[in-house]
């Protein structure tokens, strides 16, 4: 099975596909920290939400509950749905009442993480994303590489070039207005089509029993609008207590995401339209784990932003789809080794520690420190491999006395002002690296010579 590792070198051969993300990545990281000095409290927003969230998940139980019973009484259908397969089943089930022969469905990483779509193509049910992004993916037969922008690793050229393969558009105009007007007229008609409209869920809100949609391209709005029944699925970490807390997270999203304000449409849910059905279901699928997990639990706290991966030269520089998991980046390099510690046991060894993620983060996840509290743990448990289990017993044993640590650093710096390229023959690390000269002795040398 492959590892990040390998993942990562394979994307790292398109040289095209590693400079588009690298670009398309760091703009949205760019237009973020504009956005952030703009908003004076933008410190105090983030302590707010890391504090609500902290509170949330403290009493998740009392929230859900309070939610559920909302919901309920404002005319809403709750469903719960232990791990992906129920979550799937419980879908399956109310689309074949439904009988429906195709189903649109917005943007939802939850149904990405449950694995709804080729589930149920399997069952005689195709699925149509209306998200512009993941519905280029989707032609592409691709997995989303990005929480928020699922197609940032194509440039406009690929993109005019899916489209004019799969809905007969011009193969030679990349213009973005052109592209997006091709898929919308596409998928005008199946929304207007479907019965049924599936939907993710940004917030809810337990003290209203209603949800909360942020998007940027209203097919959410005229899906649920157009439809009979509207199914709308969410993760048990999705609830916020009260309406006023609102506010707080959506002043921090959009910024955080892609440096807008807002999104263009957020919106409230409370119940179905007349004469029409409305159903919630609540998915837990090893939320309750990690809960209970207090080393990696803050990782709940997540508003699916995007933000750490954006700012993370390991995700830009190795592309969302490396992480093999439906939450890529820093936040997917913590979530996934909790659902299976062998298949993604490299995943908290990519990061460098360097700490960005945990400086973007809006809800303040501290995500480094969670990265190194993965990497003592599947060590101790034996989910490395044997090589990096003997580099790390020899740096152990280079760095457990001051001798040896300046040993091995008179020897490296030796070794390097000699043969240059010794780094990139000993070590996979080292080939798309370059060192600075290596320096003719030791701070701590230099230090006693000019210390007076």
């Amino acid at each position: 099975m492959k590892g990040h590792p390998e993942r990562a070198a394979e994307f790292a051969k398109d040289a095209t596909r590693v400079e588009t993300t690298d670009r398309n990545m760091w703009t949205a990281r760019s237009s973020r920290d504009r956005a952030r000095a703009a908003v004076p409290d933008w410190e105090e927003l983030r302590t707010a939400a890391s504090t609500i969230k902290a509170h949330t998940m403290s009493r998740l139980d009392h929230y859900l509950t309070q939610f559920a019973d909302s919901a309920t009484a404002n005319g809403i259908h709750v469903h719960w749905a232990k791990d992906a397969e129920e979550h799937n089943q419980i879908v399956l089930k109310l689309l074949r009442e439904a009988e429906v022969t195709e189903v649109v469905k917005s943007k939802s990483m939850l149904t990405e993480e449950c694995e709804l779509n080729p589930f149920l193509e399997r069952n005689g049910i195709p699925v149509i994303d209306t998200d512009l992004g993941e519905r280029v993916v989707q032609l592409r037969e691709e997995a989303p590489s990005h929480i928020v922008t699922p197609a940032i690793h194509l440039n406009r050229g690929q993109i005019a070039q899916t489209l004019a393969e799969h809905l007969h558009s011009d193969p030679d105009n990349d213009d973005p207005h052109y592209l997006t007007s091709v898929v919308s007229k596409d998928l005008r008609g199946r929304i207007h089509r479907s019965k049924v409209a599936l939907t993710g869920v940004n917030y809810a809100v337990a003290e209203l029993g209603g949800i909360v949609i942020c998007t940027n391209e209203g097919n959410v709005d005229l899906a649920v609008a157009t439809s009979d029944i509207h199914i709308a699925s969410m993760g048990i970490e999705k609830i916020i207590p009260r309406l006023a807390d609102l506010p707080v997270f959506l002043r921090l999203l959009a910024r955080s995401a892609t440096g807008m304000p807002s999104t263009i449409y957020t919106s409230h849910f409370t119940g179905p339209r007349q004469d029409s059905t409305m159903h919630v279901i609540i998915v837990d699928n090893g939320r309750s784990q990690l809960l209970a997990d207090e080393d990696h639990r803050e990782a709940l706290h997540c508003i699916r932003c995007g933000a750490c991966a954006n700012t993370c030269h390991v995700t830009r520089r190795g592309g969302g789809h490396a992480y093999d998991f439906s939450t890529s980046g820093p936040i997917g390099s913590i979530v996934a080794p909790a659902r299976d510690h062998d298949r993604y046991g490299s995943l908290p060894f990519a990061c460098t520690l360097c700490g960005s993620c945990s400086d973007v983060c809006p809800v303040r996840i501290p995500l480094h420190r969670l990265h190194l509290s993965w990497r003592r743990r599947l060590l101790s448990q034996g989910h490395v491999s044997a090589d990096k289990r003997r580099l790390l017993a020899q740096m152990n044993m280079v760095l457990r006395t001051p001798q040896r640590y300046r040993l091995a650093g008179k020897a490296l710096r030796t070794a390097l002002r000699i043969a240059p390229g010794l780094l990139a023959r000993l070590s996979p690390w080292g080939k798309q690296r370059d060192l600075p000269p290596a320096p003719p002795e030791s701070f701590r040398d230099w230090y006693r010579k000019h210390r007076k």
